[in-house]
């Protein structure tokens, strides 16, 4: 894999750009709504928005997208009723169970960020264990946002540089964009190309708020269960007829 670049870099390079997104990270919403138009329980479109998720990870890997991530569980989703987080932390188990031998074998990195050690002890384990067998590899990256939120991470990237300003490790009038950047869960990922957001919403909810200040965004009307290989071929090709100029002409 190429080494990561900064979005100054990418800046740098001028407008254009290749058509397949290095990076493209998703907000997978709708499971809710594609479950109560079919009469169904949520945890009904929960599980068939998992069936999306292997599709389109599979997709991705096809097409050469380095990096893909996905907005699976919010900080904010603690808000949503018992019940239903009891359910998706289920699916989280099931999913990394059944599919992280596929990782393994197709080579694929798997990366976490947001602080999931909130998570039972059983899943933080799981996680730990699926991150641990997959660090090797030197394919593609799949990241998962667990209880992830942009502003915290911002927050703790603030945090995280003032203390060693405090210390006289750094000088405060020499934190810049790069300094930043390198604090955040993302530092070592591609730069972000292309954010999705599925079932209508035009809204990025606190998800890699700092990383899409460049980001080409696309919002379609697809639920996230119905959204596979094919709607993210279209998303892949909408892209690449884009001009990507950074402010330039």
């Amino acid at each position: 894999m190429s080494p990561p670049a900064s979005p100054a870099a990418a800046m740098a390079s001028g407008s254009g750009g290749a058509s397949v997104p290095r990076h493209v990270a998703i907000i997978m919403d709708g499971n809710g709504r594609w479950a109560k138009r079919r009469l169904m329980p949520r945890v009904a479109g929960h599980k068939a928005g998992v069936d999306a998720v292997r599709a389109v990870t599979r997709a991705a890997r096809a097409m050469g997208i380095e990096a893909l991530t996905l907005y699976a569980f919010s900080s904010e989703n603690w808000r949503r009723p018992e019940e239903e987080v009891s359910d998706l932390m289920g699916l989280l188990r099931l999913f990394i169970r059944n599919d992280l031998a596929e990782l393994v074998r197709e080579n694929v990195r798997l990366r976490v960020i947001g602080d999931y050690r909130r998570f039972a002890g059983d899943i933080v384990r799981l996680v730990d264990d699926a991150i641990g067998q997959t660090s090797a590899n030197t394919g593609p990256i799949l990241v998962i946002a667990l209880n992830y939120g942009a502003q915290a991470e911002l927050v703790g990237a603030a945090q995280r540089l003032a203390a060693r300003a405090a210390a006289g490790e750094i000088d405060p009038a020499e934190i810049d964009a790069a300094a930043i950047e390198a604090e955040l869960d993302t530092a070592d990922l591609p730069p972000l190309d292309l954010v999705i957001r599925t079932s209508g919403e035009h809204r990025l909810s606190n998800f890699l708020l700092w990383q899409a200040a460049y980001a080409e965004l696309l919002f379609v009307d697809t639920l996230w269960p119905d959204f596979g290989a094919a709607a993210l071929g279209d998303a892949v090709a909408a892209f690449g007829q884009r001009q990507r100029r950074y402010g330039g002409l």
